[in-house]
């Protein structure tokens, strides 16, 4: 058993690392709440978010932090673009059709990327990389505070925004009766879009407070498909609240596992948890039976 200040640290780490996973399940949960699709286009374009972070603080100069709001708003444009000129037009509807696309579009974002950046890997420094902030005996690292504070305010205004706003009111609307909805004069496919869309800019969020902490390379998606696939899970298919506690309890079984098995065997833990939730309530926390 390690020693109990090492557990504390531990399980903290893993919380702060839980909130920046519940944004990347977030876009997730969103675009399978609306579209009833698994997007497995979802971690290569996390990736792609992840090296256009890279390029904004490599290249322009920005804090990362900074480079979260034109990164958002790029990732939300890309992803509406997306839908409305590819996913929608190849699916016609069908949802099988649509996972086929976003699977295509995986393998052409993978491969791009592989191209453009080849297989290096690839980090940022900032002047606050390795500060710390002391709290009693346990050291937290400042990048990791920021970014889950960050991600969770991320967390609430979009939820403020579903529940608060028209027109997180006519996505909602669309996603339990879409023909309902066409009736009284929303366009379905336009929230499609929209909602892709805003799925994709909780990728660029993530991808700005993922970066002073973490690497990217053209490999880095597959690190978080099986993360999101089993935080949606775990939270509930199409559930935001199950989304952010997900992510948290994903975070913490990584931070133990690596401090228990080591963190080269840590991620078996989240393959269990995903299998358990599999066989015990299928449905997630959140989520409904059928």
């Amino acid at each position: 058993m390690p020693p109990l200040d090492i557990l504390a640290a531990a399980l903290i780490n893993g919380v702060l690392t839980g909130g920046v996973y519940a944004l990347v399940a977030l876009g997730l949960t969103l675009i399978y709440g609306v579209l009833h699709i698994v997007n497995f286009a979802h971690g290569s374009l996390l990736m792609l978010a992840m090296f256009g972070a890279w390029m904004l603080v490599s290249w322009v100069g920005l804090d990362p932090y900074a480079a979260l709001v034109p990164l958002t708003a790029i990732m939300f444009v890309l992803g509406w673009a997306l839908y409305a000129g590819v996913i929608g037009r190849i699916s016609r509807g069908e949802d099988r059709a649509i996972l086929l696309a976003t699977l295509g579009i995986a393998i052409v974002l993978d491969n791009f990327a592989l191209v453009v950046f080849t297989g290096d890997t690839r980090t940022i420094e900032t002047p606050y990389s390795f500060e710390m902030i002391e709290l009693g005996p346990l050291l937290l690292s400042v990048p990791r505070v920021v970014s889950f504070a960050v991600a969770l305010v991320l967390a609430a205004l979009l939820w403020a925004f579903m529940a608060r706003t028209d027109t997180g009111r006519a996505i909602r609307a669309v996603a339990k009766e879409p023909d309902g909805a066409r009736l009284v004069g929303i366009r379905p496919g336009r929230i499609f879009a929209l909602s892709y869309g805003i799925g994709v800019a909780c990728l660029g969020a993530a991808a700005c407070l993922l970066l002073p902490s973490f690497y990217v390379s053209p490999q880095v998606g597959n690190v978080f498909v099986l993360v999101s696939f089993t935080i949606v899970v775990l939270g509930g298919m199409g559930s935001f609240p199950g989304a952010v506690l997900g992510g948290l309890i994903i975070g913490v079984t990584e931070s133990l596992g690596g401090l228990f098995l080591g963190e080269s065997l840590g991620p078996i833990g989240i393959s269990l948890v995903f299998i358990a939730v599999l066989l015990l309530r299928p449905t997630g926390l959140f989520g409904a039976a059928r």
